[in-house]
């Protein structure tokens, strides 16, 4: 139930039921069903739908607002950070729009079928992920993040598509309600608003109004996603959380508690809390209803037939499984050969192939588009049975693709290396403890980052525990989101020439918000450094080349942020804490070969 491939599975069992239900004898139930009644009033407001539209145009909307949720997280702290990292997908999911589209009208140029062409343009995440984990390479992190990168291209676009071009006649003054409370989103993100109910309440009140404008309410779940704030939980936060939580420890009574839960809430973004506390309840309930509630197509009294001798079926498919392999390959191919990105580090073109295959699952999105493309219902039957029929075929070619990847291209697991590249060197790099201990920890560091700064005093408690057993090595690695922090590195090598490495280091760490070269300085004369070779050496290419050395190994390590620990030669993967850390080193010397 908690991984992605059992979210999948809950789907296609909705799917399923849904099919079933529609051709058993109790087929008019499930109609009888959808077209039920729900009124919700307030006074002489309100809102009435039957249940197909609640779904379609309310659960829906949760379910696009937990993607704008995630996709603000990504570009403000997540991989697309770094915008380099997105060309490529970003060219890929252009691609993987136009050709399917392109398709799609080649066998349907003209009549109301040629309404459905935006079917064939958008992908289920939710489903892609879940196969992925069934057919895919057992480590896949790489391709993930290439493949989640890539939807929220399509996302973004099939929302649109959604809202503007499938929009009913437009109210002007609930379309100024429904602007003015983006504009709210907006200056509560401003103001640093950090509960989570003000952005509730505005979210709730947009949805209100998109519903009655006549745009699709899925556009107002994914904006509203996007202008939730997500950050990094700040120092100052995380220290006053762990101020209340102590004072609860020592005075547990229900004001201390109050303020201790409040401190530890505001230490993580909204954003983050928010996709917490609706990322289940989506994936199992909100997704799975909807399927129920729009995959169940009465395949009797020549339906079956009727759809597989249409056009429009078979544009569906040959653009859903086609088109968007296709696409996606050419996008990425081509991107790399003309020199605009790169693909993420362990993800091959065989990997986008299969992941390309895989993004023809078009179910969720599709079938929300196919409810609003067509009124005929004979025309809505065609197309559900395409877009099923394109979720098997894309599945099944996904599959292929991968085995042809790893049999015939090398190209197994699409993850990031997790061996340590270079192996330490003594003679160049920060080592404490014996060169020839039996054990090894390195640890990439960022002066600048809050995380590096409270596990600073782990590598004392290590050495505490194993004595000349261990060698604790240091590594520099300055995030491009922190101003001062390649400085400080170099700062801290400046001090190693003086032999004041280790004091340096320390000194960084405690004063990390104050880093500015002033700042260094200073803290070079407290240290008694000679500060005019201090001042020379900061300026020297050959430091500098050391800090890039390491910068480099990184990339070639599998390291994609601070602090990450490297127990022996292998990726660290978890928590960090002291009693993590050595239990992760004394298991390595039990996996180690004897003799």
């Amino acid at each position: 139930m908690r991984t992605e491939s059992g979210s999948a599975g809950m789907l296609v069992v909705a799917a399923l039921v849904a099919l079933v239900w529609a051709n058993s004898p109790w087929s008019q139930s499930y109609v009888d069903l959808w077209h039920t009644e729900l009124s919700v009033r307030l006074g002489d407001g309100g809102l009435s739908m039957d249940l197909h539209h609640w779904v379609n145009d309310g659960l829906m909307v949760v379910f696009f607002f937990v993607i704008g949720l995630e996709v603000r997280k990504e570009f403000a702290i997540g991989e697309l950070t770094d915008r380099s990292r997105v060309v490529v997908p970003l060219v890929a999911g252009v691609t993987g729009m136009l050709v399917p589209a392109g398709l799609f009208l080649a066998l349907n140029p003209s009549g109301p079928e040629a309404a459905g062409w935006g079917a064939v343009i958008g992908t289920d995440t939710a489903f892609l992920l879940g196969v992925m984990a069934l057919v895919g390479p057992a480590v896949s992190t790489q391709l993930r993040i290439f493949l989640l990168t890539l939807t929220v291209i399509d996302d973004i676009v099939a929302v649109s598509v959604i809202g503007v071009v499938y929009s009913d006649d437009l109210s002007l003054g609930a379309l100024a309600l429904a602007a003015a409370c983006l504009l709210v989103l907006v200056v509560l993100d401003r103001a640093g608003v950090w509960q989570a109910a003000p952005y509730v309440v505005v979210v709730l009140v947009l949805w209100i109004a998109t519903v009655e404008s006549g745009v699709h309410a899925s556009i107002a779940g994914m904006l509203s996603g996007l202008l939730v704030p997500a950050l990094d939980p700040r120092r100052a936060d995380v220290e006053d959380a762990a101020r209340s939580f102590r004072a609860f420890r020592q005075s547990p009574m229900p004001g201390v508690q109050r303020a201790a839960r409040r401190s530890l809430t505001r230490a993580i973004s909204v954003n983050e809390r928010l996709q917490e506390a609706l990322h289940t309840p989506t994936s199992h309930v909100v997704v799975p209803v909807f399927a129920l509630a729009n995959a169940g197509v009465d395949l009797r009294d020549g339906v079956l037939g009727d759809a597989l001798a249409s056009r429009l079926m078979w544009g569906i498919v040959l653009g859903l499984v086609v088109g968007k392999a296709l696409g996606i390959f050419l996008g990425a191919f081509a991107s790399v050969r003309l020199g605009w990105g790169r693909l993420p580090q362990g993800v091959g073109l065989g990997h986008t192939l299969a992941g390309g295959a895989l993004s023809g699952i078009g179910f969720t999105v599709s079938l929300l588009i196919i409810s609003l493309a067509f009124d005929s219902t004979r025309l809505q039957d065609q197309a559900r049975v395409g877009v099923l029929l394109a979720a098997v075929l894309a599945s099944l070619a996904g599959w292929l693709a991968f085995r042809f990847a790893a049999r015939f291209l090398g190209q197994r697991d699409a993850a990031l290396p997790t061996l340590l590249s270079p192996p330490v060197d003594p003679a160049r790099d920060h080592v404490v403890g014996p060169d020839d201990a039996e054990l090894t920890l390195v640890e990439y560091l960022d002066y600048e980052c809050p995380f590096c700064a409270r596990v600073s005093g782990v590598g004392d408690e290590l050495r505490a525990h194993f004595g000349d057993r261990l060698r604790y090595v240091t590594r520099h690695l300055p995030l491009p989101v922190h101003p001062h922090a390649e400085l400080a590195a170099l700062a801290a090598e400046a001090a190693a020439r003086q032999d004041r490495f280790r004091e340096m280091h320390a000194m960084l760490f405690t004063h990390q918000d104050q880093l500015e070269l002033e700042d260094l300085v200073g803290y070079a004369a407290d240290l008694d450094l000679d500060l005019e070779q201090f001042m020379r050496d900061l300026d020297d290419d050959e430091l500098s080349r050391h800090v890039e050395h390491d910068v480099a190994s990184a990339e070639a390590s599998g390291v994609r942020g601070t602090p990450t620990f490297f127990v022996g030669a292998t990726r660290h993967v978890g928590p960090h804490d002291a009693r993590t850390l050595i239990a992760a080193l004394e298991a390595s010397t039990q996996s180690r070969p004897i003799g």
